[in-house]
């Protein structure tokens, strides 16, 4: 009875508060299905490093350093970037990228619509950020939890838990941020435009060169982005390719569930309240939320530009989908068009934009890197 009082009575208000915020992040994650393969990990896992002399982290012992578990994993998977790398082949692996074969102008999306990521940035020097934090906290922008992490755990290591947490909030919370951003750049009468969709067929062989082609492009224009771009495109080409089902399936299943779990848990080890709770996560928090909103006014902004000079005209909300959060952005750019007009089908250009803003993504993270690294 005497250690457990002890035990209480050394919990600090910070350590409690990230406690709670653990205990949200797992209502998030259970009650309103928000991400819930990242989120419910990275909520325990905020608990469990928060205690008072935790075992999960390192700690001395007797005058002794013995190595804590999650300390063990993050320098295994974390700093050496392996988890987020092994997420893209799973990634890679569940895209389909027929929609945006079909129509390739979609790949102009998928670049406008990264906008906020730079825009950020700027906006982050000048609240005097340094450049390689600047970097990290606007690659929340790219609405991609994976090439956040990867991104922010070689350029500003130490935001990397504030920035983890942003970055996948905002993913689950697209449904809620992008409608009032769309519609706060478009009349009722742009969101009402009709896009007749005629679906190309893409043969066997464009889909398998396709990954490949993209690759030796990003390795030219960035090639500091290979890691990402290289696993991405190598999952897609286990889907294409026809031969290797097997292995696929596995990257799409088990070897995403396994990682996530990992990732999530792993994450948590920058959720201490000495390390969380500071001014400047709040900003980052803030920053990232501009980033995300940013990208979706830079896409469809983009897309009202294009409209100048087109004959046939394209509904401005498809630029918003050209951010990475898959397929969340393209249902609910659909469910917006049906919103306005029960006949007006935009999904399969929206999905279009929505993979090309995939690709976008990380090749936006790599040039980042490639930068400022």
């Amino acid at each position: 009875m005497e250690s457990i009082i002890q035990n209480i009575s050394s919990l600090t208000f910070g350590q409690v508060f990230m406690m709670a915020v653990g205990a949200v992040l797992m209502y998030l994650g259970i009650k309103k299905n928000y991400e819930p393969t990242l989120l419910v990990p990275m909520g325990l896992g905020t608990i469990l490093v928060n205690f008072p002399g935790t075992g999960v982290l390192n700690q001395i012992v007797n005058g002794q350093k013995q190595a804590g578990v999650l300390d063990i994993l993050f320098k295994a998977g974390i700093d050496t970037e392996l988890f987020p790398l092994l997420i893209f082949i799973g990634i890679g692996a569940m895209i389909d990228f027929g929609p945006l074969l079909s129509n390739p102008f979609m790949l102009l999306f998928g670049a406008a619509a990264q906008f906020g990521i730079f825009f950020v940035v700027i906006v982050a020097v000048l609240c005097h950020f340094d450049i390689q934090q600047a970097a990290s906290i606007g690659i929340i922008g790219a609405a991609d939890g994976p090439t956040s992490i990867f991104v922010s755990s070689q350029l500003a290591p130490d935001l990397l838990g504030p920035i983890a947490v942003a970055a996948y909030s905002y993913m689950a919370l697209v449904p809620i941020i992008q409608p009032p951003a769309i519609k706060l750049v478009t009349t009722k009468k742009e969101r009402q435009i009709k896009m007749t969709y005629k679906a190309d067929s893409v043969s066997k062989t464009t889909r398998i060169l396709f990954p490949i082609i993209i690759t030796i492009i990003a390795g030219l224009v960035a090639p500091v982005s290979l890691p990402l771009i290289g696993f991405l495109m190598f999952g897609n080409l286990l889907r294409e390719c026809g031969v290797l089902d097997r292995l696929s399936d596995t990257a799409q299943n088990e070897l995403v569930n396994i990682v996530s779990i990992l990732l999530g848990l792993t994450i948590s080890v920058k959720m201490t309240a000495g390390s969380f709770l500071q001014t400047k996560t709040l900003l980052i928090i803030a920053f990232g939320l501009v980033a995300f909103v940013m990208d979706s006014i830079g896409g469809v902004v983009f897309a009202k530009i294009l409209n100048l000079f087109r004959k046939d005209k394209i509904n401005p909300m498809i630029g918003a989908a050209g951010i990475s959060a898959f397929p969340m952005s393209s249902r609910v750019i659909q469910q917006m068009a049906q919103a306005e007009d029960k006949q007006n089908f935009l999904l399969m250009y929206a999905v279009g934009a929505n993979v090309s803003g995939q690709i976008g993504s990380v090749i936006a993270g790599g040039l980042l890197l490639g930068f400022f690294s």
